[in-house]
């Protein structure tokens, strides 16, 4: 088969990005990165972690692993040069494995090698649909349930980091099921799932995260209208997600992340005003600011969502006006990003400048990052009628205030006493 349609070997794929490693090196934990994902988690975030073990580190030394490097590139040869390739193991494996399932399934709880057991279990599941249906029939995700709470309650206990990568390699098993039906769901939102759902995204490996990702939008999409945050810790799984965006993550990974907050805060709405208070308390506008100077279109479009919703309470205002970078990084994305992000941009700024009396850092903001002049050029550009409303209203209810300024273009000044 050809290159682009092999799946990489785990083994080969940074723990960070989850993308092939092209330059291998290892940290003093053993564990070993791309070197381009761990320089940055070192030297750009500052952090003194290995991430995968959550260990500090004895030294920010990193060792080149020529052997690992000289494996994937002979990998890659092979994979580049194979028309057809053999099947797989897990192809051979699947019939053998969906027989031997309920005996499996027995005895995987009280095996000490669960991590073993459920690589395996994952590896004869993928792409099997047959071997998943069997797997929910013989109360699979209730075993992966109980596997997952006790796991969590001893790695925690004693900080036995094998005892979480077990809790790790189940989610992993988890993420392979549609959870596409009523009863699916409500399993994955006992306690003993959700606990360890919300522990893999604050201290589980990037995989470990995506998986837990992957099932929270799975849970998402099969409950449609229906609030399944009711009986979950949102204040928990919220600063969860935050502390995640805050380490550097991936764009894939923070992509997912922002999804689940999005859907979370938008089902949590009906508990009352109370909800965005406390979001935008543990630091969220904070974290969607620091994020959009060099998130992709995709993260920009989210976090301006999101900021966008903060806004409409006091709380968030505020939070925005009294963050000395807010104004500027949301000035960047007009214009520049998307036509989605400008719109959400427009009404983020509209909503700290007009929706309530704005403070006068942030038309003072305004002017300094050229905002001033965007809005005069979105009046110009072919924007949406909503969007052209607020520019309008911004420019004439702060166009006073804004002529006072010398660095404003006598142009844009005659333009801006023409409005009002």
């Amino acid at each position: 088969m050809a290159m682009e349609e092999s799946e990489s070997p785990q083994l080969f794929l940074c723990p960070i990005s989850m993308e092939l490693m092209e330059d291998p090196v290892t940290v003093s934990t053993g564990v070993t990165y791309d070197r381009r994902s761990i320089e940055r988690w070192f030297f750009k975030y500052g952090k003194t972690t290995c991430p995968a073990t959550m260990q500090r580190v004895a030294s920010l030394d990193l060792t080149p692993n020529h052997t690992l490097k000289r494996v994937i590139a002979s990998w890659q040869d092979r994979a580049s040069t194979s028309s057809s390739g053999p099947s797989s193991p897990a192809d051979a494996l699947r019939p053998m494995a969906r027989e031997r399932l309920p005996s499996v399934l027995a005895g995987i709880e009280g095996t000490p090698f669960k991590v073993t057991a459920l690589k395996g279990l994952r590896l004869c599941m993928a792409g099997d649909q047959a071997a998943r249906d069997d797997f929910v029939a013989c109360d699979g995700i209730q075993v992966l349930g109980r596997v997952m709470a006790q796991a969590l309650a001893e790695s925690g206990a004693g900080g036995d980091f094998s005892a979480f990568r077990t809790c790790e390699e189940a989610a992993a098993v988890l993420a392979t099921l549609p959870l596409s039906d009523e009863e699916s769901v409500d399993l994955v939102l006992r306690p003993e799932c959700m606990r360890p759902m919300v522990a893999l995204v604050q201290r589980g490996s990037a995989e470990a995260r995506l998986h837990a990702m992957s099932i929270l939008a799975k849970v998402s999409e099969a409950s449609g209208a229906r609030n399944w945050t009711e009986d979950v810790d949102v204040d928990d799984m919220v600063k969860s997600l935050l502390d995640l965006l805050s380490d550097g993550a991936s764009s894939k990974l923070s992509s997912r992340a922002l999804d689940v907050l999005i859907d979370v805060t938008a089902r949590s709405r009906s508990r009352g005003a109370r909800r965005g208070k406390g979001v935008v308390e543990v630091g969220a506008v904070r974290v969607l600011v620091e994020l959009l100077p060099e998130a992709d279109r995709h993260v920009t479009e989210r976090a301006l969502l999101l900021l966008k919703r903060l806004c409409k309470c006091p709380e968030g205002r505020l939070a925005f006006a009294e963050h000395g970078l807010a104004v500027a990084a949301v000035v960047r994305t007009v214009l520049r990003v998307s036509g989605l992000a400008t719109r959400l941009a427009v009404n983020v700024l509209w909503l700290v400048s007009c929706a309530a009396r704005p403070t006068e850092r942030v038309l003072d903001d305004m002017v300094a990052s050229g905002g001033v002049a965007k809005l005069l050029a979105l009046l110009q550009a072919d924007s949406s009628p909503s969007t052209k409303e607020k520019v309008a209203r911004m420019l004439r209810v702060h166009g006073a205030f804004w002529r006072q300024y010398p660095c404003i273009p006598a142009d844009l000044k005659d333009y801006l006493k023409f409005l009002k």
